[in-house]
């Protein structure tokens, strides 16, 4: 499968949220993550999509480096979380996250699919999504794993 471009929003290892800002063409500070909170790998999003939230397509990037917000990469999905988010008002929407790796990585260069991931990591990805929106006073709810064929059907 070809790549996708993904651009970073928030780093791997920060305790705080950007957004990017289409309309002023900057990144933007979105929220500060409670104490001992981190995002556990690159989070950004895909250019030129949407999804079901009215937002870029979201993508967890598994890589071996940490980008910065504005960091674009070329990536090859490996598969996605279905997700259902429900938001404070009891609106409930899609808002997959698909999972990704630099096609330039080295430790990640075997991993093709979302089944080459140890179930650790996937738990703690899943897990990090539930946290984070619970302390926002949401709701996230994987509804399933999808392979990385599937996964890019999402996309197209």
């Amino acid at each position: 499968m070809e790549p996708v471009t993904v651009i970073v929003e928030s780093p791997r290892g920060a305790n705080h949220k950007f957004n990017y800002e289409p309309k002023e063409n900057r990144f933007k500070l979105a929220k500060i993550l409670p104490a001992g909170m981190v995002f556990p790998f690159d989070f950004g999003f895909i250019p030129g999509t949407k999804g079901g939230d009215g937002d870029p397509l979201d993508v967890v990037v598994i890589s071996e480096i940490t980008g910065f917000p504005g960091c674009a990469m070329d990536c090859r999905i490996i598969g996605a979380l279905k997700a259902e988010q429900t938001e404070r008002d009891g609106k409930t929407t899609r808002n997959d996250r698909f999972l990704a790796v630099p096609v330039v990585s080295q430790l990640f260069a075997e991993v093709t699919s979302i089944l080459h991931l140890s179930e650790a990591v996937m738990n703690q990805i899943e897990h990090f999504f539930k946290n984070y929106n619970d302390q926002a006073g949401k709701k996230f709810e994987v509804l399933s794993r999808i392979n990385e064929e599937d996964a890019f059907k999402l996309i197209k």
